[in-house]
């Protein structure tokens, strides 16, 4: 059966077909993307702008129109954090289905972290032993551990690169003393979690996914994605923190024209950086195993094991 998952991301709304059975890999049949950075798009009440609610729904009508174009016979649409989090979602939501048919399902921060996990499971197998996972959104951190295919434990905090760069910097390149607050700022929203998290022992294999944090592999020298999903790649904390001292005094315009990062994300990755060595290290990780699956895949799969009755990540 072919599927088209919309997924209404914090940067990005991104629309793959996948041609989805039981037992079979999900592998992308097509895949289209359009940046829109709804993170960074509220207003002083956490409200998303008209605009952004306008652009949002011009970007979902022409996700289904290209799925109705790909013949998906099944379509999945969820939201993540910008949305969750905006204070009128609601509307928002009522909006985009008004306009376009699409109802948008929206993922609770704990579900997207229970179905990033699952993708990570399945990815690196029973051998892995108990993984922990950190994945680093434009809106909200997730991490999750476990040693099944369901968690043991968790977490969403809104601790996302996009988000935290709008809070934060007012300059470009950001100012030292306000990367400095920053650190602190995440050092102790990850406090608590963290003690969580380590009352669950040793870790057997310390994974990160999402975009920021292939971007920050490639950064630090792991291979291109043109090298394809199946090289290993990795990113380590002391390159990490190698690689902040150097990309937090450039411009965005400059980090932009480093190899491995694109313009829509070069005036985030430092934030995103910050929030990544802080996790790490809140953690006693020392090496993350970047995996090319993530959300998405973890709803594709949740889905070819449910079917019709798909709930999400529980």
């Amino acid at each position: 059966m072919r599927l088209g998952v919309l997924d209404v991301g914090s940067n990005t709304v991104h629309l793959v077909a996948v041609d989805a059975h039981s037992g079979g890999r999900p592998t992308p049949m097509s895949d289209w993307k359009q940046p829109l950075r709804l993170v960074e798009l509220l207003d002083d009440d956490g409200a998303i702008e008209d605009k952004g609610v306008d652009k949002l729904v011009g970007a979902v009508q022409e996700a289904k129109d290209l799925s109705a174009n790909l013949k998906c016979e099944q379509f999945l649409a969820f939201a993540t954090s910008a949305i969750r989090s905006a204070t009128n979602s609601e509307d928002v939501l009522r909006r985009v289905e008004k306009k376009t048919g699409v109802k948008l399902r929206i993922l609770s921060g704990e579900e997207e972290a229970r179905l990033t996990f699952l993708a990570a499971r399945r990815w690196h197998g029973w051998s892995a032993g108990r993984i922990t996972n950190i994945d680093i959104g434009g809106g909200s951190l997730e991490m999750s551990t476990g040693t099944e295919e369901t968690p043991d434990l968790a977490v969403s905090l809104d601790l996302g690169a996009g988000r935290l760069t709008h809070q934060w910097f007012d300059t470009d390149p950001p100012e030292r003393k306000k990367i400095n607050l920053l650190r602190d700022f995440i050092d102790a929203e990850l406090a608590s979690p963290a003690e969580q998290f380590r009352a669950f022992g040793e870790t057997g294999l310390a994974v990160g996914t999402s975009k920021t944090l292939r971007t920050l592999a490639r950064l630090t020298g792991a291979a291109p994605s043109s090298a394809g999903p199946f090289v290993k790649r990795t990113l380590t904390a002391p390159g990490l923190r190698q690689l902040i001292a150097f990309i937090s005094r450039m411009t965005a315009a400059d980090r932009a024209e480093l190899e491995g990062i694109n313009a829509d994300r070069s005036h985030q990755i430092v934030a995103g950086a910050l929030v990544a060595e802080a996790a790490m290290r809140a953690l006693n990780i020392d090496k993350l195993e970047i995996c090319p699956w993530a959300l998405r895949e973890g709803v594709i799969l949740r889905w070819i094991d449910q079917g019709p009755n798909f709930e999400g990540g529980s």
